[in-house]
């Protein structure tokens, strides 16, 4: 159950706590080049330019796009034997009562992408969860603004 241990102190609540603070773009970049997630280069390019962020939010799984797999077809493809190992391990933890940290995912042309947290989404969905929290960055401060309209309980944030 390493997992969780590795990322626990990038919780939900931590999230939240760095939201109330304005510090989301700081909290996924120290999150991304973290042992649980090693994913600096998104972190670096996040870190190139402001983006404008809503979450932790909750999000149904189905309005996910999952980019990284063992597809053939996966924008980030993943040996489909570390892909299982991972996902396997992670569905384990969730089933022990573990809540992941959010998901990142960017929001393009009315889409939610997931720029990380792939592994994570596919526990979930194997756990039979339908709905996960997410942090949502945009590129654009009018995407940032259409989004908040339509969902005006996450405007703010």
């Amino acid at each position: 159950m390493g997992i969780p241990i590795r990322m626990s102190e990038f919780s939900l609540a931590s999230a939240r706590a760095a939201a109330a603070a304005d510090r989301t773009a700081i909290w996924v970049g120290e999150f991304l080049a973290s042992r649980g997630s090693d994913n600096e280069i998104l972190a670096a390019a996040l870190a190139q330019k402001p983006h404008w962020w809503v979450g932790p939010i909750l999000v149904p799984l189905d309005d996910l796009v999952r980019l990284a797999g063992p597809e053939d077809d996966a924008l980030v493809p993943i040996e489909t034997d570390e892909w299982e190992g991972d996902v396997e391990e992670m569905q384990e933890s969730i089933d022990q009562g573990w809540e992941p940290p959010p998901l990142l995912a960017e929001y393009q042309d009315g889409r939610l992408l997931l720029q990380d947290g792939n592994h994570r989404y596919e526990a979930l969905v194997r756990a039979e969860e339908t709905d996960t929290w997410v942090l949502v960055f945009f590129d654009e401060e009018d995407d940032y603004k259409a989004f908040a309209a339509q969902n005006p309980a996450h405007s703010g944030q």
